[in-house]
């Protein structure tokens, strides 16, 4: 069956589907897989969709979009899974703004049920010119290599959090922005989470020369057993731009369950760190953060941002009993990245 596509959603972009495409009701079960979905449902809140370009479009009860299997497991948003099989005609959920479709598991009080997917079909590509026989299409086509071992890299800013929601992006962003305007190479990348391409956009915008994220690896979620060599991939795929610097998203937070204790346990991807910023929610929350880094870890935080530093009550408290320098992205960006700067480079160009 041939179809035209409505909106065409940002997780797909790895598997380059056209607006008018293919259709096979012959749908494997597995993440990654591009399906054709038709929307039921009206929203007023979580009820947009971004696209290729990183636009967020609202979707209406109708819309035929194209989304990617997949699973989510977020403290704040929606939890689901890929359902053991799938076939035309079954309801499922968008469980993520990138178009993560799978079965929702648990909702989100605030955000409400999320809206509901009918499918239509596996999308098929056609990756061998003239050939008239489709096979399903994924992003794992054309996907950047996972790795076993981390190349020779330059140093690293790793960005983390308590959880997500915590400020790790707008952090990226302003460490970016002050390391670009003192005539530093840098790129960006986020290691964990679910496919969004708003993130790793935010970076280049701030004036990284290049970003990636795991989506450009083939995969829709991370989880404890792909995050090390997803983020090995990540890292020796940017380090190809020769960049001075690369600034690290670690998505969600230190105990969630997209990886990261995994990333933060590797000896390799630990020792290219020249310095851990930690994004925090409130003062509880740093203290327990820089305690698991400590004990659980073996690291050191070098500096706290986030929701926790909004004022001098936060600041005060993280720095006099914590013994952290606290710094916040929005109030004193220049400060915090000069301070990264410092440690990443040492004295200031």
């Amino acid at each position: 069956m041939k179809i035209v596509l409505d909106k065409i959603a940002s997780t797909t972009r790895n598997a380059r589907i056209p607006r008018e495409v293919l259709l096979s009701d012959e749908i494997p079960a597995q993440e990654g897989m591009v399906l054709a979905v038709r929307i039921h449902g009206r929203k007023t809140t979580y009820n947009t969709l971004e696209d290729v370009h990183g636009r967020m479009i609202e979707l209406n009860d109708g819309d035929v979009i194209a989304g990617v299997l997949g699973s989510r497991r977020a403290l704040r948003g929606y939890a689901g899974a890929v359902p053991p099989s799938v076939k035309v005609g079954d309801m499922l959920d968008v469980l993520n703004l990138g178009g993560v479709i799978g079965k929702c598991t648990s909702i989100n009080l605030e955000l409400g049920k999320p809206l509901q997917a009918e499918v239509l079909g596996q999308i098929l590509s056609f990756p061998v010119l003239g050939e008239r026989q489709g096979v399903p299409a994924s992003i794992k086509a054309d996907a950047i290599a996972w790795a076993d071992k981390l190349g020779k890299t330059a140093p690293i800013v790793y960005v983390a959090g308590t959880c997500m929601n915590a400020g790790k992006t707008f952090a990226c962003g302003e460490i970016i922005r002050h390391l670009a305007k003192q005539g530093y190479r840098v790129c960006g990348g986020k290691l964990t989470g679910v496919s969004l391409l708003r993130d790793t956009l935010s970076m280049v915008d701030r004036g990284a020369v290049k970003s990636l994220s795991f989506n450009d690896l083939g995969v829709v979620s991370t989880s404890e057993a792909v995050s090390v060599p997803v983020s090995k991939g990540i890292i020796n795929a940017l380090n190809k731009e020769e960049p001075d610097c690369l600034v690290i998203e670690l998505g969600d937070g230190i105990l969630g369950e997209y990886g990261v204790q995994s990333i933060l346990g590797d000896d390799e991807l630990m020792g290219a760190a020249s310095i851990h910023v930690l994004c925090a929610t409130d003062p509880v929350a740093a203290w327990g953060a820089v305690e698991l880094f400590k004990g659980r870890f073996k690291r050191e935080v070098g500096v706290i941002s986030g929701p926790a530093t909004d004022n001098a009550v936060g600041k005060e408290f993280i720095e006099n009993k914590i013994g952290v320098p606290a710094m916040n992205a929005r109030i004193e960006p220049g400060k915090l990245g000069e301070f990264v700067e410092a440690r990443v480079f040492g004295a200031k160009r």
